[in-house]
Formats: structure tokens, C-alpha cells, sequence
């Protein structure tokens, strides 16, 4: 029974490191790429610029998730420190909310390229690809600030048997705050994931209006014996959606994962790494959608 649970262990272990590996290896692939594309293509698009910045905010989710598991696994109890523990989550909980905010800032980006000139959204539709990174350093700074509060609560385990660990930074726990702090925090991040979730939600059903509408222009098209090949922004469009409905049901499987955790208190290894699979589903399998989408643009 005890070498069925260390085996278990293992390959979950195995399975999670590679699809972090996988998940690295993507993103640096489509953030080279992108940015190759993007200083030396002849036309500058708000998207690249988006892109690269959902790449690199996916990169850094997943290494700052894995340098605590690595860690771990390697029983290096003081590899971390205080300094470290208190960068690695931190960075690790603004990458996350980074990897929320520039989504939905791509949705936003392609439902107003593909709407129809003539609608007020046009107003809003970028000139120039450099007039998106206000809005990326305002997610930065937001994020940094909700955020904050790591920096002060985090603090490295000092011994094994320390009862204050958490779950998801074995080696790193929080310190007791009081609840005014804590339920502050806790609202400043709800608050941004309900009002980028609906912006994102809002977006995706525009998007997919779009695509229906354009289907049956194609129905149409081809019933009238005409032939007709799907348009580059429409292709963009169509990966934009996935993305989307991917990320969604990432986060809210990993929502109600966390719910089930703090209700039952349950500390399983399975459903932890379940959990942690979760978190880095999206950052990790996103880049297969934004290759594909890599490779539909260069054949068009």
C-alpha cells in the first residue's frame, strides 16, 4: 500500500512537471515568435503586443509555481528564505491576476477589431499598437497593490512539523492577519476577477455573435456556388474564443476546487495536485491555441 502511494505520488509529480515544461517551452516559442513577428513585420497590431504580455505573464506563473514544488521535492528547506518566499508567491500571485486582466484585454482587443466601422465601438478601436501598454501598466500597477500584502504576511517555514503551512507553498506560509486586512484584500480581488470576467464574458458572446453571423454569410456564399476562404481576423477571432472559454473553465474548476478544500480541510495529495493542475492548466496548454492560431495566420 505504501509503494502504491509513493508511485502514485511520482507520476503525479511527473505529469505536473511536464506540463509545466510543456507550458515554459510554449510560451517562450510564441513569445519569440510574436515578437519576431511584431519588429519585423510591416504592420503593428495592439494584439502582438497583448500576446507578448499574456506569454510572459503565463511564463512567470508557472515558474514561480515551480520553484516551490521543485524545492519541495528536493526537500531544500532553506533554498527559498524569507526573501524568497515573499518574491516567488508574490510574483506568482501577480502573474496570475496579470494572466486574468490581459485576457480579457485580448477579448476586448478582437471583439472591437472585428466589429463593423460604423458602430461607436469604432471610437475605441486602437490607432497604434503602442496605445494598449497604458492599459498594461495599469494592470501591473493594479496587481502589485492588491497583491501587496504578501510581502508582509509571507515568511519561509523554519521546521518540517510547522503547523501554518500552506497548501499551495509547502515551504511558504502566511502569517495570522487580522480579518479587516485579509477580507480588504480578499474583496479587491474578487472585485477585479467579477469585473474582468464579465468584460470577458461580455466580449466572447459579442465574438461568437460575429462568428455566427459569418457562418451564415459562408452557408450562403457556397449555396450561391461562391468560393470563400475564411479571413485572417476571423481566424484570429475564432482562437480568440477558445481562449477564452479555456481560460474560464480553468479558473472556475479551480474555484470550486478551493471551495471544496476550505470546506472540507481536506490535505489529500491528489486533490492538491489536482488543485495545482488547475492553476496552471491555461498558462500551460494556452500556447498550443496561440500557435495553431500562429500557424492558420502565416498559411493565410
Amino acid at each position: 500500500m505504501r509503494w502504491q502511494m509513493i508511485w502514485s505520488n511520482f507520476i503525479q509529480k511527473v505529469l505536473l512537471l511536464s506540463l509545466a515544461g510543456q507550458g515554459i517551452m510554449g510560451n517562450i516559442f510564441v513569445l519569440v515568435r510574436t515578437v519576431y513577428i511584431f519588429s519585423m513585420g510591416p504592420e503593428k497590431k495592439p494584439s502582438d503586443i497583448v500576446l507578448i504580455h499574456l506569454v510572459f505573464s503565463n511564463t512567470l506563473l508557472i515558474c514561480s509555481r515551480e520553484i516551490t514544488d521543485i524545492a519541495t521535492d528536493l526537500n531544500y528547506l532553506n533554498f527559498l528564505g524569507d526573501v524568497g518566499c515573499k518574491l516567488v508567491v508574490y510574483l506568482g500571485r501577480v502573474a496570475q491576476g496579470l494572466s486574468i486582466c490581459t485576457t480579457c484585454l485580448l477579448s476586448m482587443v478582437q471583439a472591437i477589431t472585428i466589429s463593423p466601422r460604423t458602430t461607436l465601438w469604432e471610437k475605441l478601436k486602437p490607432k497604434a499598437a503602442w496605445q494598449v501598454l497604458p492599459y498594461l501598466l495599469l494592470f501591473w500597477i493594479s496587481n502589485s497593490l492588491i497583491s501587496s500584502n504578501l510581502l508582509h504576511y509571507i515568511t519561509a517555514v523554519r521546521s518540517r512539523n510547522s503547523s501554518r503551512i500552506e497548501i499551495s507553498y509547502p515551504y511558504c506560509y502566511m502569517l495570522p492577519s487580522k480579518q479587516i486586512i485579509k477580507w480588504l484584500f480578499l474583496s479587491l480581488m474578487a472585485l477585479r476577477d467579477v469585473i474582468f470576467q464579465s468584460l470577458m464574458g461580455w466580449s466572447s458572446g459579442y465574438i461568437a455573435f460575429h462568428l455566427y453571423k459569418h457562418h451564415k454569410q459562408v452557408l450562403y456564399l457556397h449555396s450561391s456556388k461562391f468560393t470563400n476562404n475564411s479571413s485572417p481576423e476571423i481566424r484570429a477571432t475564432l482562437s480568440t474564443l477558445v481562449l477564452m472559454t479555456c481560460f474560464l473553465v480553468f479558473y472556475w474548476a479551480d474555484f470550486m476546487l478551493s471551495f471544496y478544500i476550505g470546506s472540507t480541510l481536506k490535505h489529500d495529495s491528489m486533490i492538491i495536485n489536482i488543485k495545482v493542475f488547475l492553476e496552471l492548466g491555461y498558462a500551460s496548454l494556452s500556447p498550443i491555441v496561440l500557435i495553431r492560431r500562429n500557424v492558420h495566420l502565416a498559411r493565410c
